[in-house]
């Protein structure tokens, strides 16, 4: 039961569409009908809003660290693949990439998945910043910054010996790389919009 509270905390967490909220607020609309209709931060910054492609991101990275941390503090810090802190990441993400209240299309997870390493162990969400950071001003590229760092949150967590969180950073990688499918087809014909871009 510890095990299954955990996840639906995660899921309940990662579910919140920010983004959508925060520019239906703005008066800027349905971000759903800009850009790429994704209500992430890099879809937000589309509204031609850069503090509110700030607050989406922020907020998304929140709720992730938040579930994972309230997981560890209602049902114990235990590393372990089925522990309640790695079913809370595992749930913030998918919650944020496929929320029941949008009939499941929700982000692609980038954002949520920087907050739930941090959770999980802070060496993981510095890995994971600093890999998007300089992939990102290295290329511009929002889509391969993401891949990159969600690559990166596996990597660190094996250097780390962190073995417990290996299979679900896995795991979320491979959901967020499969999200990205549309990106990954784009970076290969050279039609990958870059950062800013109102695409």
């Amino acid at each position: 039961m510890e095990a299954f509270f955990a996840f639906l905390i995660g899921y309940c967490a990662g579910s919140i569409p920010f983004g959508l909220l925060l520019t239906l607020a703005a008066g800027k609309g349905d971000i759903r009908q800009v850009g790429s209709g994704n209500i992430g931060a890099t879809n937000v910054l589309r509204t031609g809003s850069k503090w509110l492609a700030a607050a989406t991101l922020l907020l998304d990275l929140a709720k992730g660290l938040v579930a994972v941390l309230v997981a560890r503090h209602l049902f114990g810090t235990a590393e372990a693949m089925l522990a309640p802190a790695a079913l809370a990441a595992l749930g913030a993400v998918l919650g944020h990439c496929f929320p029941v209240w949008l009939k499941f299309k929700g982000g692609k997870g980038v954002a949520t998945n920087m907050g739930v390493s941090f959770g999980l162990a802070w060496p993981i969400g510095a890995a994971y910043a600093l890999t998007w950071i300089l992939m990102a001003l290295a290329f511009r590229i929002s889509s391969l910054a993401g891949m990159a760092a969600v690559v990166a949150a596996v990597v660190a967590a094996v250097v780390l010996e962190l073995w417990a969180f290996v299979p679900v950073l896995a795991l979320i990688a491979l959901v967020v790389i499969w999200l990205h499918r549309a990106n990954i087809a784009r970076l290969l014909a050279g039609t990958e919009p870059r950062i800013g871009s109102k695409k």
